[in-house]
């Protein structure tokens, strides 16, 4: 099996980004979609709060060290090779969560 099988959408992973550095992401493209692409759609996820709506706090329970934020203004598209490791997962509430956060930040609502 893949790496490319192996990605699910809410799942957070250590990611080495380009011109960013090493930093968690959460995966944000739909599970139908990921065995087809060699790119997934990620949110950044950072220990910096600035307490926005398109903020969604994670913590331990999503696998983080640290109280962190994925900040959905901060929005990636990401070779799938630069994914390294899984960290956790979210639960369907911070899914959801996140889903509104993202609509916010991208002006769909």
């Amino acid at each position: 099996m893949s790496r490319r099988d192996l990605i699910s959408r809410g799942e957070v992973w250590d990611a080495s980004i380009p011109g960013v550095g090493s930093h968690p992401v959460v995966v944000v493209t739909r599970d139908a979609a990921i065995p087809l692409m060699t790119s997934v759609v990620c949110v950044l996820v950072t220990t910096t709060y600035r307490g926005h709506v398109a903020e969604v706090e994670l913590g331990s329970d999503e696998g983080l060290g640290h109280d962190s934020v994925a900040n959905c203004d901060n929005v990636f598209t990401l070779p799938k090779t630069v994914l390294k490791r899984r960290k956790g997962k979210l639960g369907q509430a911070k899914q959801a969560e996140l889903g509104r956060a993202l609509t916010i930040a991208l002006g769909l609502d």
